[in-house]
Order: C-alpha cells, then structure tokens, then sequence
C-alpha cells in the first residue's frame, strides 16, 4: 500500500511540474504599447508593424492567452503622451505598459530635463495602475550636438534607475542608419525592419509576463 502512495505521489509530482512549466498557465496580461510613429507604424501596413508582428508571435507562443493594445501615435511627445495616459490605463487596465516616447522630443530640441520628468510621470503613473512598466531608449542625430545628444540618451538610463523599470537601451538598434532598412525620409523604419525591432523589443516583452 505504502508503495502504490509513493507511486501516486511521483506522478501526482510530475503533473504539478508538468502544468507548472505550460504556457497555458501564464496568468493573461494586457500589454499596452505607448509610442510614437516607431510603433504606430508609420508609412507602411498595420499588419507589417512590429506591434502587429508582437501579437501574432504571442499568440503562436501562448495561444489565446495575451492581447496587445497598441495605443501610439505617430508625431507624439512625451507630453502628449501623458496627457493621454490616464484614460488609456483606465480603459485598457494593462498589467504592462511599454513606453517608447522621446525621439520627437529630441527632434524638436526640447530640454532634456523636460523629457527626463515626463518619462518619469508617465513610469510613475503607469506604476500607480499597478503596471509593470518597459522603457525603449531611444537616440538622437549626431547634428543635435554632443552635449544634448548625451543628455539626451541618458534621460532613459536615469529615469529607469530611479523608477526600477526595465530599459531596453536602444529600439533602434540594427535598424538606425541602413539604407535598406529605412524609408525614404531616412528616419522611419521600413517593412523590412520591423522583425528586427520585434526581435530587439520580445525579450523584454516577454520576460515581463
């Protein structure tokens, strides 16, 4: 009898473990993408944006487990984007809330301080919400000077030390600066180069749920 326990126990074990470790189980999240034009898919088809790509890679992963809010908007600043903030929380009450904001900012020569405090506020109120929150980092052109070029980058560095958010230091990294990877403004992104900005932006996306 002791042994037919003992039996049951080890599998009883071996399905705890095996349920444990399935997707199925990971509790579903909200993921709410708040950005700019980087993510609102400028200039090319909703279904070839790296947003659009994020939702379908969870579903093949986790099927029918988490639903992706893309609440970006092309030409946003970080000040429009806190304005928006607290309707969109409530609304789409999100359990993570990614912030990719600041290039327009910088293109516009806005004090870095200004950036630095509304990144904060919008971590802040993201955090209020009871959201995880994600930082894009972003860069500006070397034209803007090295001072403010600096500044400027370090804002992300600053913002997701003091908050203890996750920062992924550069969204446009392998993308910035290639001919074939960007349209003809020079700046935007092109269809080719949103698997690679889904690819740079998943594993912080990912180890978030």
């Amino acid at each position: 009898m002791q042994n037919h326990n003992q039996k049951l126990g080890v599998i009883l074990s071996a399905f705890i473990v095996m349920f444990s470790l399935s997707p199925m189980l990971v509790s579903a999240k909200t993921i709410m993408i708040v950005g700019d034009s980087l993510s609102a898919g400028y200039g090319i088809q909703p279904q070839q944006g790296w947003v659009y790509l994020l939702q379908k890679r969870l579903d093949q992963q986790y099927p029918k487990q988490h639903k992706v809010v893309n609440a970006s908007v092309s030409g946003e600043t970080t000040s429009g984007a806190l304005a928006r903030l607290p309707k969109l929380l409530q609304t789409h009450k999100p359990q993570i809330v990614v912030i990719e904001l600041g290039g327009n900012d910088g293109l516009r020569g806005q004090p870095p301080q200004m950036i630095q405090k509304n990144l904060g506020q919008l971590v802040q109120i993201s955090q209020q919400a009871k959201a995880q929150v994600i930082i894009f980092g972003m860069k500006i052109p070397p034209n803007y000077g090295t001072a403010y070029s600096k500044a400027f980058e370090n804002n992300y560095k600053m913002v997701s030390q003091q908050y203890k958010v996750k920062l992924l230091p550069f969204f446009l990294e392998g993308v910035a600066g290639k001919k074939d990877l960007v349209q003809n403004d020079q700046i935007h992104p092109n269809a080719k180069a949103q698997p690679i900005l889904l690819n740079t932006a998943y594993p912080y996306i990912k180890s978030s749920l």
